[in-house]
């Protein structure tokens, strides 16, 4: 079966409104294609919460004068950026264009919130020039919902320094990083190779795709949940070893605690991805960390393989009242050089539009970091395991995992949370009407 098809219900769902149907809390149909309009006018609304798009909204409007784009900054998704924009699409007063995370997206097409651009995007210029890993993100049964922004390769980040002191090399496997946490700890018994995040379980996600999990897929008219399948639990036994032996530190991404440790050289290594970056930079430049920071390709297990981690798409939610207008603008969004050069210094990404990684790079300032961050991007982007797709909705594995990882300092394992995840995501998807299968 396609991965494409991977949003079916309790009924066959050749047809994304079979989909909709069956999604206790959405519409009960697909919302219609409007008719394209081959020379659209008027003002569209821009929902964002990623750093520069201020810049690249001011530049759209300046680079011609029949579509004005009114642009708002909202909270990430983990602070309440999601639910806002559900809130809104729901009651009518959404923006024209949003900013959505490739976990998220078959969330909001299942729930009937955000439009087919079929017929008002040009494919031949957009979609079609797409690696098929990202096509599948963005696609679902026979339509496009979605343009990409990033292709988000999961990283490591290492102090080179540190890794250096201890006479580590940078390890390609996980074995060899298990090795290298141990040989860390030998020279300095304070420190840690890396953190475990808690409060991130697309990250866990990650992990378990690169090692050929299937969390989400689909058999005969229903889905399938895998989440402590047993790719995933190979992953979960390895952590679990891992924070057993204090290698890595159980704490929250992008907390206090988590910033103070890689200021002070406690953790030397974050796992995150090729937007990770500008918040590594800014956590640790007051600390005199300029060049001591590499990027690297995270270890695998014996074979090349990697995964997405993160990544963001534009698209035309149900509120909108000009979708030709706000059809233009992403795909300016998704595939102008103008636009990511707009954006400035914000990120660190790797586009998922041919091309316009190398725009990016000349406009990202990598210069604190040790290495050439980007040939890194390329390398991990070339080996992203194939068969991964996302469920129809990743709040209640995300919310599950959360609760339970929050346990891990009273005596629960990642082992246990993944447990309970299944057990939690497969109730939850059939009390929103949908069949499932284990």
């Amino acid at each position: 079966m396609k991965r494409r098809q991977l949003l079916l219900g309790a009924a066959s769902l050749a047809a994304t409104a079979a989909l909709l149907a069956g999604c206790g809390s959405g519409p009960t149909a697909a919302p219609s294609t409007p008719t394209p309009t081959t020379d659209p006018t008027g003002t569209i609304t821009f929902w964002s919460s990623m750093a520069g798009m201020d810049k690249v909204a001011a530049a759209f409007n300046a680079s011609q004068d029949k579509i004005k784009v009114t642009f708002e900054t909202i909270p990430n998704g983990g602070g309440g950026g999601y639910a806002k924009l559900s809130t809104a699409i729901t009651a009518g007063n959404g923006p024209d264009v949003a900013t959505i995370e490739y976990p998220q997206l078959p969330q909001f097409v299942s729930n009937g919130q955000i439009q087919p651009l079929d017929g008002l995007i040009n494919k031949a210029n957009t979609v079609d020039k797409l690696s098929d890993q990202i096509r599948h993100l963005i696609q679902f049964g026979d339509k496009t919902y979605a343009l990409p922004y990033d292709a988000a390769p999961m990283i490591m980040w290492y102090r080179k320094d540190m890794l250096d002191k201890a006479g580590v090399s940078i390890p390609k496997t996980w074995d060899e990083f298990e090795a290298a946490g141990k040989k860390l700890k030998a020279a300095d018994p304070s420190a840690f190779l890396a953190s475990f995040n808690p409060n991130d379980p697309a990250l866990t996600a990650a992990l378990s795709w690169q090692a050929g999990a299937n969390w989400f897929g689909t058999e005969g008219d229903s889905w399938k949940v895998g989440i402590s399948d047993d790719a995933s639990k190979k992953v979960s036994t390895y952590w679990q070893k891992l924070i057993d032996q204090k290698i890595v530190k159980v704490e929250n991404a992008f907390s206090d605690e988590w910033t103070a440790d890689l200021a002070s050289g406690t953790v030397g290594g974050v796992l995150g991805a090729s937007w990770s970056a500008p918040g590594i930079q800014k956590r640790t430049e007051a600390s005199g960390q300029q060049g001591k920071w590499i990027a690297a390709e995270v270890p695998n297990w014996g074979q090349p393989g990697g995964a997405f981690y993160g990544g963001s798409s534009f698209n035309i939610t149900k509120s909108s009242k000009n979708p030709a207008a706000a059809a233009r603008f992403i795909e300016f969004l998704s595939t102008n050089e103008a636009a990511v050069a707009a954006r400035g210094n914000n990120g660190s990404a790797f586009l998922a539009y041919p091309g316009l990684t190398d725009v990016a790079k000349k406009t990202y300032n990598a210069s604190y970091f040790g290495n050439d961050i980007y040939a890194v991007f390329d390398k991990a982007y070339a080996s992203i395991t194939p068969g991964w797709q996302w469920g129809p909705n990743w709040d209640i594995t995300n919310t599950a995992l959360k609760d339970s990882f929050g346990k891990l300092a009273t005596g629960g394992t990642v082992e246990s949370a993944l447990d309970s995840a299944q057990k939690a995501t497969v109730a939850g998807l059939k009390q929103n009407g949908l069949s499932v299968k284990e």
